[in-house]
């Protein structure tokens, strides 16, 4: 009866979206009549046609509605003539559900990075500027740069906002910074070849500004930090289009963006914990790896207190013992090449769904420190928090939000609960024919590994490409490893050599290729396929672990089978791998052992899919809730947040409008508060405590012993409550 009930609930999901779909077709029949004509239109002609559009929808004469089949025809139009591509009509239906502020899931390879680009357009004839969302500072530029060019063609500027530097698209090429014998390929964009460095408040008043969600959070908490409305650098939040919104909205929400200053604690202490822990044994402490949490045990309390020689660890300093416990988590449950690297002297804290690097990003509660100190390296000062915010509410500003990726369907409830974004699933240009092969199990993680090395072997001795993914660097490196072992030559790409992503990504579709990448899998870098792959059965992509989350394996399976390419994928997975220990594994290795199977045999049956699907939703539904506490925390926030934001900005254009004002406005306050404490401190015959006053006007302003004793004078001088309150006002 359960198993027909969620039938029923996904057959009515899947109608639901079908008559979305449908709802849209007659929109893209009106797009495609005007084809024939704009087609025709001259390079010059494509800015004129924008200005009557910008005139129509600015002066109020015609909607964004009205113009949309005009505005798509025109986009698809100019990509044609400006970059040879044309978008397909399923691009145009993707466009419309992005158009409606809804989430467009699309197959990898369906061109997103196109389809972003007519309702950017659209809506940017609006004149309040659109932000289109990247995961990185590389896709930020080489989208910029990329689709700039359609923009450009249409009379539009672009502007795109980095960590560092922002920039204004400039078609002339002529960004002194780079030469053309410094780019090793001259024809992919994201070089920065097209981009001119201007300020980030000129890259935001541009029509289009591409950027990563950080440095947008960033940019508005940085901005209600500033002494002059005129250092602000955000106008406003009109429409985003999130790329990768699964990555973005879900992933990272679980991490607040916080600007900090840093505190006045010594860090040698850290060291110290660091060493104390190293003392410890198993029975001192007790870990989850589910939570992510240690605690020291009732063993453990004594054996601390013994190392540093006091009776009473949570009498003495109950801070201490919080370092310790930051310091053991360092140890027991944060892995070097896993969870962070070291470079440069520096722990960088690695994104365990995309394997990319968050430079900049640390951990909080003095974790980021204890990491540091266990790895030797110089260690920061622990840091006060000077403004906040959680994504979720950054990105429910947005008059208008929508989003794009190839795996959103899984999160749909969460989408709508906490964004109120609606998930439409567009139709494919080509029929999709990969074939995904089931799991494979193995008992132990070096029988795993082994049969995926042959696996390789045997792929790469026909020379079918060969893309592997891997859940950590630690991992990557191992099977790299195993590979030299076995004579294969292939690629490692991980958060060491990321910046060779696209370079390596966009190669690993050649026939022979073998590429080991990490979880970032160069999401926004197509993998097209080499001469002659397509014959060898396409892109073959392995998966040497299932992830917590569904989502991240859907997403490397889509590197394979794009546009009716043929392809395979398959999972391996073993007993001893992390979401099996610890979620699905006992049902399974019940059955192993009941036939005793040997380490190299694998099991391979539907009890296994069930087994780590179950593991999996349990793992989603746990870090779905913890999203959903961090957004419940912030929404209170949330509220102060807007209340002192108002007031600041409030009290910014009043100092702008009249200069004095908030002098004025201050002395009125002062004065208002002196009244009152003097007022308190006189007696109903009128007689005023003088030392009593002075005690007052100390907590807020200090004095030095002298300078109390000649105010105390000038107090008792002036005698009555209102000649106080003026002199002490003044």
């Amino acid at each position: 009866m359960y198993t027909i009930h969620v039938l029923k609930i996904f057959s009515k999901l899947l109608d639901s979206n079908d008559r979305a779909v449908n709802d849209i077709r007659p929109i893209v029949d009106d797009v495609n009549a005007l084809e024939a004509k704009l087609s025709k239109l001259t390079k010059s002609e494509f800015p004129k046609q924008t200005a009557t559009l910008q005139a129509q929808v600015q002066d109020g004469t015609k909607s964004l509605d009205d113009v949309l089949p005009t505005a798509f025809a025109l986009v698809r139009a100019a990509a044609q003539q400006a970059i040879k591509q044309r978008p397909f009509d399923v691009q145009l239906i993707g466009g419309v559900v992005l158009h409606q502020g809804k989430i467009a899931e699309m197959r990898t390879g369906e061109g997103k990075t196109l389809v972003a680009t007519l309702p950017t357009y659209l809506n940017a004839l609006g004149g309040k500027g659109v932000h289109v969302v990247t995961v990185n500072d590389y896709l930020a530029r080489r989208d910029g740069e990329w689709m700039g060019q359609i923009y450009h063609y249409l009379g539009l500027s672009i502007g795109v906002i980095n960590h560092e530097k922002s920039y204004l698209f400039d078609p002339a090429g002529t960004n002194p910074g780079i030469l053309e014998e410094d780019i090793e390929h001259p024809e992919e964009f994201g070089t920065g070849r097209f981009l001119k460095e201007v300020t980030r408040k000129e890259a935001y008043a541009a029509d289009i500004t591409y950027g990563t969600n950080n440095e947008f959070g960033f940019d508005y908490l940085r901005d209600n930090m500033v002494l002059d409305l005129a250092q602000k650098v955000q106008r406003g939040h009109h429409y985003a289009i999130v790329d990768e919104v699964d990555s973005i909205l879900i992933d990272e929400a679980r991490t607040p963006l916080i600007i900090s200053a840093p505190g006045q604690e010594p860090t040698d202490k850290y060291y110290q914990f660091s060493k104390v822990v190293d003392l410890l044994e198993s029975k001192d402490f007790q870990i989850d790896e589910k939570l992510k949490t240690a605690n020291l045990t009732e063993s453990g309390i004594g054996h601390v207190e013994k190392i540093l020689g006091i009776d009473n660890l949570y009498e003495k300093d109950f801070k201490t013992l919080h370092h310790i416990e930051e310091a053991l988590k360092a140890k027991t449950l944060f892995k070097k090449d896993v969870d962070y690297v070291v470079r440069d002297n520096e722990v960088i804290i690695v994104d365990e769904f995309t394997g990319r690097l968050m430079p900049g990003r640390r951990y909080s509660e003095g974790l980021h420190q204890a990491i540091e100190a266990k790895e030797g390296v110089t260690i920061q000062q622990e840091s006060q928090t000077m403004a906040t915010i959680s994504f979720q509410n950054y990105f429910r500003m947005y008059e208008k939000l929508a989003g794009m990726t190839g795996t959103a369907s899984t999160e749909a409830e969460e989408f709508h609960k906490i964004y109120s974004l609606e998930v439409v699933l567009v139709p494919t240009n080509q029929p999709m024919i990969r074939m995904d092969q089931a799991d494979l199990v193995y008992k132990s993680l070096a029988g795993k590994f082994e049969a995926i090395a042959r696996d390789i072997a045997a792929a790469h001795k026909k020379g079918q490409p060969v893309l592997v993914g891997t859940t950590s660097i630690e991992k990557n490196e191992y099977l790299g490893g195993i590979l030299k072992k076995h004579g294969v030559p292939h690629e490692i790409l991980n958060a060491k050599n990321n910046e060779k992503e696209a370079h390596i990504i966009a190669r690993a579709g050649a026939v022979g290729a073998v590429t080991v990448a990490t979880n970032l899998a160069g999401r926004g870098v197509d993998i097209k396929l080499g001469p002659g792959a397509k014959d060898l059965g396409g892109l073959y992509v392995l998966g040497s672990e299932r992830h917590e989350a569904r989502r991240i394996d859907n997403q490397l399976r889509g590197r394979s089978g794009l546009q009716g390419d043929p392809g395979a994928t398959r999972f391996y997975l073993s007993l001893e791998d992390d979401i099996m220990r610890l979620f699905g594994g006992d049902a399974v290795s019940r059955v192993m052992s009941t036939f005793k199977l040997p380490e190299d045999v694998p099991i391979e049956s539907g009890l296994v899919s069930k087994a780590i699907e179950s593991a999996q939703t349990r793992v989603e539904g746990h870090n779905f809730d913890i999203r959903k506490q961090l957004v419940e925390y912030d929404d209170v926030m949330n509220k102060q947040r807007q209340i002192i934001y108002g007031r600041r900005d409030k009290i910014l254009a009043d100092v702008q409008t009249d200069p004095e004002a908030l002098k004025k406005n201050i002395l009125s306050k002062i004065k208002d508060e002196v009244a009152s404490f003097v007022g308190i401190q006189t007696s109903e015959h009128g007689e005023v405590n003088f030392e009593e006053v002075l005690s007052e006007v100390q907590t807020i302003v200090p004095f030095d012993e002298k300078s109390q004793k000649n105010l105390l004078e000038q107090i008792k001088a002036a005698g009555s409550p209102e000649k106080i309150t003026e002199l002490l006002s003044s």
